[in-house]
Formats: C-alpha cells, structure tokens, sequence
C-alpha cells in the first residue's frame, strides 16, 4: 500500500486494490498553503473544524466518515473511537475521533487532533497499529512530549508526526524538531518526496521507525 503526506494532518492511504482513503482534508485559509485536490472513495474527517475536513477538496462521490462506527469499504475494514481535543473531556475544544484502516494487512491508525494525554484505556481501545499518524505540535494537540507516551506505549512499528509547523504553515504550533530530538538518530528515517510504499515486510522490526518527509513543498 502507499501512504501520500498531504500536508498538515492530511494523508491519501491507496491500498494494492485501488481502494483510497483521504483522512483531515484541510482549507487553506486555515493553514496558510493549499492542498491539492484529489479523489478517493472514503474521506474521514477526525472533528470538524476546516483544517481536517475540507471534504470539498475531495473530488469525486467519497463516502465521508466523522462518527464512531465500523465499517467495510471496497475490502477495507475502517474503524473509528471517541477521544477528545484538549485536556479537559473536549470543554475546550470538543470530540475528536481516532480512526484505524487496515489495508493490504497493514493496521494503520490516524489520531486526527487528538488533545488528551495517553491513559491505559484509550491505548488498549487503540488496539495494534503498525503505522501510527499522530500530532506532535502542541498548543491545539498533544505536544512532543505526549505524543512520545503514545508511542512508547501503543509500541508501533512505524511513526508519522503531523500537524506541526513547516515552513508554509501559519498555525501556532511547534516545528518537528522537538518530537525528532525524543528519538534516537538510527530510528529516524528520511524519505524523499512526499509518499511511501509500505507492507508487512516493513513491520515486525526491533523498534519504531520515525518517518521524515524531505520534500519541502509545505
């Protein structure tokens, strides 16, 4: 299967089948550059606020998904649970849902603007997950700090940080660098571009793999 970086929390995910999914479309009027327009026959939308679901910038009929359930799309099991944006049962700024795919045996999970920290209940109803997407920039999301307890404690094979500050971006959150400085340099792995091939062969390993896109077009 391949995993595309959108941009922001934006990840086009295309299993061997043809089956796509497009998870936290974002406007850009929010987040300071534009996404380009693709197609896909699922979008899911994590909360609703318009840095994660832009669905407009989905072309085609998709099927949107933004509720808890479960679901089996075109072969792919789809899968999503409540949390919350903030540190206070989402007083601040409501629901947030974790959603979870597997596709081509790969169990994927994306945290959308997941605010609360890691607690034993939330990480056992996340369950296995081979690659984890998870937001690493602080002030609206977990922070580097936190996003490090989730994956010390869900354990995955291979880590995506999102929703931190790049170059282009006009969000109020902190730069990669310090999710990056909590690993060790043999974990980080650079990919050039902006997408990568992945299956079970790429899991299994001793431990998390890190994954930095180069490419600086956001």
């Amino acid at each position: 299967m391949n995993i595309e970086w959108l941009g922001h929390s934006c990840f086009k995910l295309t299993e061997s089948t043809g089956t796509t999914i497009v998870a936290d479309p974002f406007e850009k009027s929010i987040v300071g550059y534009e996404m380009n327009r693709t197609d896909a026959d699922v979008v899911t939308c994590s909360h609703q606020h318009k840095d994660h679901n832009a669905v407009v910038n989905v072309q085609g009929e998709p099927q949107v998904l933004s509720e808890c359930g479960f679901w089996e799309i075109k072969g792919v099991d789809v899968s999503s649970m409540l949390s919350y944006h903030d540190d206070k049962a989402g007083k601040k700024r409501g629901e947030n849902r974790i959603f979870k795919f597997r596709m081509d045996g790969v169990e994927l999970c994306h945290m959308g603007d997941v605010g609360e920290e890691c607690t034993v209940h939330l990480a056992e109803g996340i369950g296995t997950v081979n690659v984890l997407m998870i937001p690493v920039g602080g002030n609206y999301t977990i922070d580097a700090k936190q996003a490090k307890e989730y994956v010390d404690f869900i354990m995955p094979d291979i880590v995506i940080p999102m929703h931190f500050k790049t170059p282009k971006s006009q969000v109020d959150i902190d730069k990669l660098d310090e999710f990056l400085d909590l690993f060790e340099q043999e974990q980080i792995c650079e990919i050039d571009g902006q997408s990568m091939e992945v299956d079970r062969a790429c899991c299994g390993g001793d431990s998390t793999k890190v994954i930095v896109f180069k490419d600086d077009v956001f």
